[in-house]
């Protein structure tokens, strides 16, 4: 029976930039950075509070994974913004939006209430965008 999940892929135009934006506007931490073959490499970074939880921040090639046409049709999903999703959780969505904010995130929908949480959308530099929401019992 499966018991949890260790990583997740966010696919990136570009890892060197996507390092940046997860790293020094979002804070997260750097698990791995290691070199993966010739001209590859595998990023994975995790949230601070989950440690256990790796995001492989995956370039968007032409080799293993993706056929030439593949990657073209693949960077293009994920730069229009129609292709990566999930949802971030933070204890006070509002001070975080503030400092999102003055880190240049471009955020999509300010802070909402839904009826399904206190919500706000950003886009990382590659496309991908994200719900942000402030946990309900904080």
């Amino acid at each position: 029976m499966i018991s949890r999940m260790n990583h997740v892929c966010v696919f990136v135009l570009n890892q060197d930039s996507a390092y940046d934006f997860y790293v020094n506007k979002l804070g997260f931490k750097v698990h791995t950075d290691a070199p993966m073959g010739p001209g590859m490499r595998w990023l994975t970074v995790c949230p601070p509070e989950q440690p256990d939880l790796e995001i492989s921040l995956m370039s968007i090639e032409e080799g293993m994974m993706f056929k030439a046409e593949a990657a073209v049709q693949m960077r293009a999903l994920v730069k229009s913004g129609t292709f990566g999703f999930g949802v971030f959780q933070c204890h006070n969505l509002n001070a975080t939006y503030e400092e999102l904010k003055a880190k240049v995130v471009v955020f999509k929908k300010p802070p909402t209430k839904e009826f399904y949480a206190y919500e706000a959308l950003f886009a990382d530099d590659s496309g991908n965008w994200f719900s942000l929401v402030e946990k309900a019992n904080e």
